[in-house]
């Protein structure tokens, strides 16, 4: 029992790594999980599966992420863009700084990115908790301000996110068209297509959703944004439990928040989000959203393969929500 709480959530997986573990189920992507991830490498192809930063265009959910604003550095009063700085020396210079949201385009969820209330002391009043019973800390605003006082994306980063990667390719079963992904829809693919799913994988959806945003660019049209695709269905009870007893160490998809939003029904007194609820606060799942999964799921298709080594640390930024990622897959 961690000093932290006295009840655990019905389905969480807190303290099964210790009481104050900020990994969760990445720590089962053991060495033996790297090199079974190591041993698909094959080819030497490598896939970039980050979207550029400054996409998607648009403004989903009204979430107010904003793409990133890059800007140069100014020193002494001189931009130091291709600055010939000292007539003494031959050296040009270029620096420059961005100001960044980190979960505009590709990126990670950190483990303190969604939480729930609920009575982990056992008084009968629910309160703002997150993964392991860790309380989310004071917000300070202004210069003061650090973040996640725990759970942050920096513990994550620390890993180095490397591993055997598993695809399942929604896309190619189901085209195009919005459809809510429960459990018999997930498992059909898989058996098509001979996946198998093992624990300490990592899992990624491929929908095809973010190859439609990189087309249309800065402008996509509304129904590619809100009224297509594949999203696995945060409601269905089979495909939580499933999530569960597979024991993947991470899921990463191509559509936006991996899960239906809007869900398929939302009822009070529940989370709204209810596959980010299971993952983040009760196993330590991290989620990865708006991955660009297309050319390594053809490639994946063409050559009656599934599986890959996974590359993809986010950045070792202490106590952020959430962190931009360039994946690498290898095959």
């Amino acid at each position: 029992m961690s000093a932290r709480w006295n009840v655990r959530p019905p389905g969480s997986n807190w303290g099964d790594f210790g009481p104050d573990d900020q990994l969760g189920r990445l720590n089962l992507i053991t060495p033996e999980k790297v090199l079974q991830g190591v041993a698909e490498v094959r080819e030497g192809l490598r896939f970039c599966l980050s979207l550029p930063l400054d996409l998607p265009g648009g403004n989903y959910h009204d979430l107010r992420r904003l793409p990133p604003r890059l800007a140069p550095v100014v020193k002494d009063g001189r931009v130091k863009y291709h600055l010939h700085a000292n007539p003494r020396h031959t050296d040009v210079f270029s620096d420059d700084w961005v100001t960044l949201y980190p979960q505009f385009s590709t990126q990670w969820d950190a483990l303190g990115h969604v939480g729930s209330m609920f009575d982990a002391d056992g008084d009968g009043m629910p309160e703002p908790r997150s993964y392991n019973g860790f309380r989310p800390g004071e917000v300070i605003t202004g210069d003061g301000f650090t973040g996640l006082p725990a759970l942050g994306i920096e513990n994550m980063a620390a890993t180095g996110v490397q591993g055997r990667g598993v695809l399942i390719d929604l896309f190619a079963a189901y085209g195009p068209e919005r459809r809510i992904v429960g459990y018999d829809d997930l498992m059909r693919v898989c058996e098509a297509d001979n996946v198998t799913v093992e624990p300490g994988d990592i899992l990624c959806i491929h929908t095809g959703q973010a190859s439609a945003l990189l087309a249309e660019g800065k402008t996509p049209r509304h129904d590619t944004v809100e009224n297509a695709f594949c999203h696995l269905d945060g409601c269905d009870e089979p495909l939580l439990r499933w999530i569960d007893d597979s024991g993947v160490a991470a899921i990463a998809a191509d559509n936006f928040a991996v899960e239906a939003v809007p869900p398929r029904e939302a009822s009070p007194g529940k989370a709204y989000e209810g596959l980010h609820e299971l993952c983040l606060f009760k196993l330590g799942i991290h989620l990865g959203e708006l991955w660009h999964l297309g050319p390594l799921a053809g490639w994946l298709k063409a050559h009656g393969r599934s599986c890959f080594l996974l590359t993809a640390p986010p950045l070792r930024l202490p106590g952020a929500a959430g962190s931009p990622v360039t994946p690498v897959a290898t095959v």
